[in-house]
């Protein structure tokens, strides 16, 4: 009697094993199959949920958003590391211009076709400054451009030490590439960004909160500016 009884105890114990396995089985399969799923299908361009702007890490993926009520086809490229803050920037551009934001650091310039940029009437181009100058990534991306006829451009960037003097030295690299290629440079923009390079980060950097809110309406107010004068 008692061997029957556990018996009957210890098969109920392993069809309740086998009905878990299988429960657990079917859960990893269906999990599977979402990101199988998830993975295959378009991405579609990542929205930047403070800003709004659009942010793309492709050429194929620039999305048509040339609105009835704007006259000029815009596009940001930027190139943005550590702390994000010449990224900041460019989101608080974007959106008054409605242009899309491509990340240079993001894609592979190998695989570009340049020719896509025809189209666009106003181009930006932002970085971080080092060694007075836009970072060599993006710089290498500007000389890859082809030739380009009388197409606006503006400049933007985020340094450790800024004034309109020392903006005007750092963007004189890109400044001097993309008007050898052709661009009118119709604006430039800098401000302070937050700094922990080298020694600064033992003395909390250099900057803290910058860009702050008034960099960033001051970005908003330049923008502005460059759809007006088009």
């Amino acid at each position: 009697m008692v061997d029957t009884c556990n018996s009957t105890y210890f098969q109920r114990i392993t069809m309740f094993k086998i009905k878990k396995m299988k429960t657990f089985v079917w859960t990893f399969i269906v999990v599977l199959l979402f990101f199988v799923a998830c993975g295959s299908s378009k991405k579609s361009p990542k929205i930047d949920s403070v800003s709004g702007a659009t942010v793309i890490n492709s050429i194929t993926e620039i999305p048509d958003i040339k609105p009835d009520n704007m006259t000029t086809k815009a596009i940001i490229f930027l190139c943005s590391f550590h702390h994000g803050n010449t990224r900041k920037i460019a989101n608080a551009i974007a959106p008054e211009i409605n242009a899309p934001i491509l990340n240079v650091n993001e894609i592979n310039m190998e695989s570009i076709d340049f020719s896509t940029l025809q189209e666009y009437e106003l181009i930006g181009f932002g970085s971080g400054i080092n060694s007075d100058k836009h970072y060599q990534l993006l710089l290498d991306f500007a000389e890859k451009l082809p030739p380009v006829e009388n197409k606006k451009a503006f400049i933007f960037s985020t340094s450790g030490v800024y004034n309109e003097k020392q903006m005007e030295i750092n963007h004189t690299t890109l400044r001097n590439i993309l008007k050898n290629k052709g661009f009118v440079i119709v604006g430039e923009f800098g401000c302070r960004g937050y700094n922990t390079n080298s020694f600064l980060k033992y003395f909390g950097g250099l900057n803290k909160n910058r860009p702050n809110a008034k960099d960033l309406e001051n970005a908003k107010q330049f923008a502005k500016g460059l759809v007006s004068e088009n």
